[in-house]
């Protein structure tokens, strides 16, 4: 098994610009990204598992998600309700109620607690109804850098397809994959996609979530080549 880095990275991610955490000044994103890096020998296992071990992970409601509330038994307090920008949704005669980030199965928890006080033991079942489309963001030394949606399950290799590719000044070994394990941090992933490529296997290749992010950098040669004179425009020898 190919030992793979792991680091956590407190950041936002704006353009190609990568802005790092509080004390630190901004990078290029052409830069190494500067962060805790820690080992999988270090992580250990059991609590330590991290949010890319999780293949299959419940959606987390957001904001504009539309959900419908069945009541089977009181059917007068059935109701469609929207996820407000801030994160809260009103309920009838049960006031408002802050779900941005929790699943549906800890939704209906949380609503069947705030009916408890007017109503004996409900029987509540909710339908999202609409939801933002799953997607992923490739950038950097890719042909089309820009947002795609995440259409089945998809690798970072295939990702990278969808995004037109490797472009001339790729660095093919040090693919950084983010994911947003909370509202203030990303985990960060390196994958050798040139390792897998040239051993043709893709057992490896890690599979997307909505909300990845793929950036590319560019090699440290793409990096110096525009400093050297192109053949026959250098500089002449007295």
């Amino acid at each position: 098994m190919t030992r793979t880095t792991i680091f956590a990275i407190h950041l936002l991610v704006i353009g190609t610009t990568v802005v790092s955490a509080p004390g630190e000044g901004p990078q290029n994103s052409n830069a190494a990204v500067a962060a805790p890096v820690v080992s999988e020998e270090k992580m250990g296992t059991g609590s330590s598992r991290t949010q890319f071990d999780e293949r299959y992970p419940k959606y987390q409601l957001r904001a504009s998600d539309v959900m419908e509330i069945t009541f089977e038994f009181t059917p007068e307090f059935n109701q469609v309700v929207t996820v407000q920008p801030d994160g809260y949704i009103g309920l009838r005669a049960a006031g408002e109620l802050h779900v941005a980030g929790q699943t549906l199965a800890e939704v209906t928890g949380l609503i069947r607690v705030a009916y408890n006080k007017i109503l004996h033991n409900p029987s509540i079942a909710i339908v999202l109804k609409d939801f933002e489309k799953p997607y992923f963001t490739a950038g950097g030394a890719v042909g089309r850098p820009g947002k795609y949606e995440l259409r089945g399950d998809t690798t970072v290799a295939e990702a990278i397809a969808m995004a037109g590719g490797f472009n001339d000044s790729a660095k093919h070994s040090q693919v950084l994959l983010f994911r947003r394990i909370s509202k203030d941090w990303m985990e960060g992933r390196i994958v050798d996609v040139k390792k897998m490529l040239s051993q043709k296997n893709l057992s490896e290749d890690p599979h997307l979530q909505p909300g990845d992010m793929i950036f590319v950098p560019e090699s440290r040669v793409s990096k110096i080549r525009r400093f050297i004179p192109a053949p026959g425009f250098g500089i002449p020898i007295p």
